[in-house]
C-alpha cells in the first residue's frame, strides 16, 4: 500500500507542475506546446488512476491445490504442544484432533493421509506462517473472529472444535468460582482472544488480576504447575490437555465457568475459494459419515449400499470429486483412513482418553450438538 501511494503522490506532482507550465505557456501563446503538455497530463492521470486501484487477491483459485500436488504433500500449521490436539506421540508420531484434521485433507487431495508434514506454531507465529505461504493449512486450535476474518487475509473453513474459555487452578487454592479469583495471578497466552476475555471477565465483574504471559504453550504449562499464577486460563478443551499430562491430574480442577464462545476452525489464505471448498468439505466429510453411520470399519461394506446420499458420498455416483477438483474416491478415502467425526473425537479427546471430554457442542445436532454437515449433492 506504501509503494502506491508513493507512486500516487509523485505522478501528481508531475501533473501540478505541468499545469502551471500550461498557465504559463497559454500566456505566451505556445498553443503547440500547450497540446502536448495536456496530452501527457491525461497519461499522467490515468496512471494515477491505475496505480490507485486495490491490490489483487495475494491467492488465485486453485493455486494451492496445484502446489501441494506438485510438491507431494500439505503443509500443516499446528500447535505442537497440546495434548489430545496436536502434539507428537512418545515415538514421535503426530496425533490429535487437529491433526486428524489435516490428514483427512491429505486423504482427500492424495488418497494418502499421511502425505502431511507439520509445523509447530506458536499462537504468535501462527497466522504469519499462514500469511506469508510457510503452510498451506492452519489446523491449530484456533478461534474464528470477525477481525481475524477481515483485517489478515485469511479464511476460516468448517469449524471442527466447538469451545469456551475456562480456568484451570490446584484444588488447594480452594476457589469453587472464577468469581472468586479477585487479586490471582493469571497465567495466559498473549495475542489471543483469550487474553481479551480475560481481560474483560475481570473488568466486567469489578474484580483484579495479576497476568503473567508466556507465548508458549508448554512454558505456560510449566510456569502454571511451578505456582507461578494462581490460575491458568485457556479453552477448556486446551485446559484439559494441560491437566492431563500434570504429575497427578487430581491435583487441578477446571472452574464451572465458561466465559466466552470458540469456535476453533482450520484456516487458508484469502481469496482461493478451491482451497477453501477442499478445507472445509474435508472436515464436512467427516461430520457428514457420523451422520449416516459410515465408519473407518464398515466404510468398504457401506459402498455396496444402494442409498443415493451414500452412494454419491463415497463416490459409487460420480459427480462430488469433480466439483472439488479431486478424485471421486475423496470422502471414502477420508474415512478409511482417518474415520468419521465421533472416531477422532473419541480417540483424541473423548471420555476414555486421558482428556475425559464429553462431546457437548461437538455432538451431532441429531444428539444436541452443533455438529451438522450440507448435503453432498
Amino acid at each position: 500500500m506504501k509503494r502506491r501511494e508513493t507512486i500516487s503522490v509523485k505522478v501528481l506532482a508531475v501533473v501540478c507542475m505541468s499545469f502551471f507550465l500550461i498557465v504559463g505557456m497559454w500566456g505566451c501563446g505556445d498553443s503547440g506546446k500547450v497540446s502536448e503538455l495536456q496530452g501527457k497530463i491525461a497519461e499522467l492521470e490515468k496512471q494515477l488512476a491505475t496505480k490507485d486501484q486495490p491490490a489483487p487477491a495475494a491467492a488465485t483459485a486453485g493455486s494451492t491445490l496445484n502446489a501441494v500436488r506438485t510438491k507431494g504433500f500439505i503443509q500443516a500449521g499446528v500447535n505442537g504442544d497440546l495434548f489430545g490436539f496436536g502434539k507428537p506421540d512418545e515415538k514421535g508420531v503426530w496425533r490429535g484432533l487437529d491433526v486428524d484434521t489435516a490428514r483427512a485433507i491429505a486423504a482427500a487431495v492424495f488418497g494418502d493421509a499421511d502425505k502431511v508434514r507439520y509445523t509447530p506454531l506458536t499462537a504468535k507465529t501462527r497466522f504469519t506462517a499462514l500469511q506469508s505461504g510457510e503452510i498451506d493449512v492452519l489446523t491449530r486450535n484456533c478461534t474464528q473472529t470477525l477481525s481475524r476474518d477481515t483485517a489478515l487475509g485469511l479464511d476460516f473453513a468448517q469449524v471442527n472444535y466447538y469451545d469456551g474459555q475456562g480456568f484451570l487452578i490446584p484444588k488447594k487454592l480452594g476457589v469453587k468460582s472464577a468469581k472468586e479469583l479477585d487479586g490471582a495471578s493469571v497465567c495466559v497466552l498473549p495475542g489471543t482472544t483469550t487474553e481479551l476475555n480475560v481481560a474483560d471477565f475481570f473488568r466486567a465483574n469489578g474484580m483484579q488480576m495479576k497476568p503473567v504471559v508466556i507465548e508458549n504453550t508448554a512454558e505456560l504449562a510449566k510456569a502454571f504447575f511451578a505456582g507461578r499464577c494462581d490460575c491458568l486460563t485457556s479453552d477448556a478443551s486446551q485446559l484439559a490437555g494441560i491437566r492431563a499430562v500434570a504429575s497427578n491430574p487430581k491435583d487441578y480442577i477446571i472452574l464451572p465457568e465458561i466465559i466466552s464462545k470458540e469456535p476453533l476452525a482450520p484456516a487458508v489464505r484469502h481469496g482461493d475459494n478451491q482451497w477453501k471448498d477442499i478445507v472445509s468439505y474435508s472436515v464436512w466429510a467427516l461430520i457428514a459419515a457420523e451422520e449416516m453411520g459410515i465408519t473407518s470399519q464398515n466404510v468398504d461394506a457401506m459402498r455396496t449400499s444402494s442409498d443415493p446420499k451414500i452412494k454419491r458420498f463415497l463416490g459409487a455416483s460420480p459427480g462430488n470429486g469433480k466439483a472439488l477438483g479431486l478424485s471421486e474416491n475423496w470422502a471414502y478415502n477420508i474415512v478409511k483412513q482417518v474415520g468419521n467425526y465421533g472416531e477422532i473425537f473419541a480417540r483424541n479427546v473423548g471420555v476414555d482418553t486421558p482428556l475425559g471430554i464429553e462431546r457437548g457442542l461437538n455432538a451431532l445436532w441429531t444428539n444436541g450438538g452443533l455438529m451438522y454437515a450440507p448435503p453432498f449433492k
